[in-house]
């Protein structure tokens, strides 16, 4: 256990993000699942411990003395792994029968944001949820007085959470002339008037922003709303992402549940027009469902439900591979649950001209028997 205790020594800080020691070996043992995280508690860095026993959920902090010993007590006696997660690092940590421990690394291609440690303290959202805002207001979300509706909150945190992806990449955006940003299936665009606030009102960038939609008196809607607000730069077209011809660049390509294929012919559209960034939840990947076929998988293959989350996986990564082997370094994110849908993977992917040289995911392709649009269209 000596590395282990030197790697405590290294991480209990207020770099940690969070660590997480599961994999129960002894069965007499009524803890499932522990979580722990860095809090300053009266000015002072403490370790809230999470407890997950039964249907029970308990807390406890301490000191990094005292969560060292209990973290190692807890994988000599009662766990076998447990990962950790820094600002910088990733580590996963594995305790065989005999006692042995094996720590494994990987450092992060990009910095995570390290939340407030303050316990109890409120959580920071980009837009204020003090402050008015008046496409908040129509689309239902705050009242006339400025306050967020109870039963909106979700949608309020939804919102926050994807301007979060957008504040990340802000350093890559240009500041010095207009940008042309897209938004295919646009839908009721909650999410396209809080870009074009964010960016245009909060942070001063000069931007072009076209919604695309199937939905006619969507698209009249938002057209009113945009003029309401003196959004000029903002405008709202009806049709189809396949057929779209109306701009030949794009600096940012964004498209939330476009279903199925609809988000393949945005990503290739993307790429072609060389975006800099690309911001993608897809949505009902039923293509790859429907062409799978491999004798090795069948029994995974056989259960519809379990065909159908396998597909959806496999359709999402084959779609960030070939960004990658595209130019552009790209992330799979956790999003927040839309409205309708439990899908909620984001692929981000910023364009660096850097190409992933790597062909496994062709290899993935061939041996799956799939052709999907993506990779059709970009071949």
């Amino acid at each position: 256990m000596e590395n282990l205790k030197v790697l405590l020594e290294d991480v209990l800080n207020e770099n940690l993000i969070k660590i997480i020691i599961s994999g129960k070996k002894n069965k007499d043992s009524k803890t499932d699942k522990i979580k722990i995280r860095p809090v300053i508690l009266k000015g002072s860095l403490e370790f809230q411990t999470t407890s997950y026993v039964g249907k029970q959920v308990l807390h406890s902090n301490a000191d990094k003395t005292k969560t060292a010993t209990d973290i190692i007590k807890e994988l000599t006696e009662n766990f076998k792994q447990c990962q950790l997660e820094t600002v910088d690092k990733d580590y996963s940590v594995l305790v065989s029968k005999k006692g042995k421990v094996t720590i494994s690394s990987k450092n992060k291609k990009q910095k995570a944001v390290q939340c407030d440690l303050h316990h109890n303290r409120s959580k920071k959202y980009l837009l204020d949820p003090k402050v008015k805002v008046d496409f908040l207001v129509d689309l239902g979300v705050m009242t006339t007085e400025g306050k967020i509706v109870n039963q909106k909150y979700d949608k309020f945190r939804q919102i926050n959470r994807f301007l979060e992806f957008i504040n990340d990449i802000l350093p890559q955006l240009d500041k010095d002339r207009e940008l042309t940003i897209i938004d295919f299936g646009c839908g009721k665009s909650y999410l396209t008037f809080a870009m074009y606030y964010f960016l245009k009102e909060l942070n001063g960038y000069d931007i072009r922003v076209i919604g695309l939609d199937l939905k006619e008196d969507v698209i009249d809607n938002c057209n009113k709303l945009a003029r309401k607000y003196g959004y000029e730069k903002m405008e709202f077209i009806m049709g189809d992402i396949a057929d779209f011809t109306g701009t030949d660049k794009a600096d940012m390509v964004v498209t939330l549940h476009a279903c199925d294929t609809a988000t393949d012919y945005a990503l290739e559209k993307a790429v072609k027009w060389g975006a800099k960034v690309i911001m993608s939840v897809p949505c009902c990947q039923h293509e790859v469902n429907a062409q799978i076929e491999n004798k090795e998988l069948e029994p995974i293959l056989k259960y519809g439900i379990l065909k159908e989350r396998f597909s959806a996986i496999v359709t999402d990564a084959i779609r960030a591979n070939i960004l990658e082997a595209n130019g552009y370094e790209t992330q799979i994110l956790e999003f927040i649950d839309m409205e309708h849908t439990p899908k909620n993977l984001l692929i981000r992917g910023i364009k660096t001209n850097k190409k992933n040289q790597s062909e496994s995911y062709k290899k993935l392709i061939s041996d799956l028997n799939i052709d999907p649009t993506l990779y059709r269209l970009l071949k």
